[in-house]
């Protein structure tokens, strides 16, 4: 079990001392992970315990990919933050969250009944290979042009009806392992390979395999590879980003390796547009010397070819402040209701 209960020990890694704090009320285990993998500094550590919401970005090497990271400590139980992340629908609901709901298993239409697709989310009259205003493999795109006659009235409610039949198709294929997944966006100029850049994802978040072992496998294989102890469920929602919205599909992992500590991994399986890839990690992790009270931890790497090419830089900055600003403003809230028990 790769994540153990708190000893008062130092913890020597690469053969020098991790940083500590007096007394400190972060288990060893997690502080290391905070440290080496998180690149928490000895003032970050000191703030957090203090109560303040930390964060910062994380650099990164590979194209178009962003990392941040932030924490904070709660005066309430980890198993009330649990209770609502399962109840995902009411966990998220916020200003940004236009619509909201969990799929079944098997998924179905009607757990998607209150998904609307209008012109904003999706233009069926055009849409064609290379040039689509929704990530879409080319033989879907195909499908909307044999099965559709732009000129009618209703083309728009039928194109409406076959996006959300394929959106339920690829999420029971991804649940079940069957084949016919999405393997490659064709809506733009250059085919976008949403399994590859994950891969590329993962291997760049060592903190996933630190926590728990085999949960990157379980995350890049599953179905066909599981932790016996793993919990796990999709959503589905359509978000307030950019110009227009974005309606997405997550992959939620709660894994407890202990009792003192549970690890959440946010697998992107679905975009509309936007990401290419995401991944968002969550750790909580009980205070060691205090009752009812709980380190949060939020981390979130993703990939958008947006983000690659000219102007990229600018647009990085961009993104970079954005994705921190909501990271921290996520962070209070949760923290705010959580101890106020709203």
């Amino acid at each position: 079990m790769a994540v153990r209960a708190w000893a008062a020990v130092a913890v020597v890694m690469a053969g020098a001392a991790l940083p500590q704090t007096a007394a400190s009320d972060i288990s060893a285990d997690i502080r290391m992970v905070l440290v080496r993998d998180l690149r928490f500094s000895t003032a970050e550590l000191a703030d957090l315990q203090h109560g303040k919401v930390v964060k910062h970005g994380i650099a990164t090497s590979a194209p178009g990919e962003i990392a941040a990271v932030g924490a904070v400590r709660v005066n309430a139980s980890k198993a009330a933050f649990l209770d609502r992340v399962r109840d995902i629908v009411r966990f998220k609901r916020g200003p940004d969250i236009l619509q909201i709901g969990r799929f079944g298993n098997p998924p179905s239409l009607d757990d998607i009944v209150a998904l609307t697709v209008d012109k904003d989310d999706f233009d069926v009259r055009a849409c064609r290979v290379g040039d689509c205003s929704v990530r879409l493999p080319a033989d879907a795109i195909r499908r909307f042009q044999q099965e559709i006659d732009p000129k009618t009235p209703d083309a728009q409610e039928r194109g409406a009806a076959l996006f959300k039949q394929l959106l339920v198709d690829d999420v029971t294929m991804y649940i079940s392992g069957g084949a016919g997944r999405m393997p490659q966006y064709d809506d733009g100029p250059r085919p976008i390979r949403p399994i590859d850049e994950f891969e590329g994802i993962l291997r760049n978040a060592p903190s996933i395999g630190a926590l728990v072992q085999g949960l990157p496998d379980h995350l890049r294989d599953f179905p066909a590879t599981h932790l016996s102890d793993a919990e796990d469920f999709l959503y589905w929602s359509k978000e307030k980003f950019g110009a227009a919205p974005f309606i997405t599909v997550t992959h939620v992992t709660i894994v407890c390796a202990s009792a003192e500590t549970c690890v959440m991994t946010t697998k992107d399986v679905y975009s509309s547009r936007y990401l290419d890839a995401s991944l968002g990690l969550t750790i909580a992790s009980d205070a060691v010397a205090t009752s009812n009270a709980f380190y949060l931890l939020y981390g979130n790497r993703f990939r958008a070819n947006a983000l690659k090419g000219g102007w990229s830089a600018l647009r990085r900055s961009v993104v970079e402040r954005r994705a921190r600003g909501r990271l921290e403003e996520s962070l209070k809230t949760i923290k705010n209701q959580l101890e106020t028990g709203r």
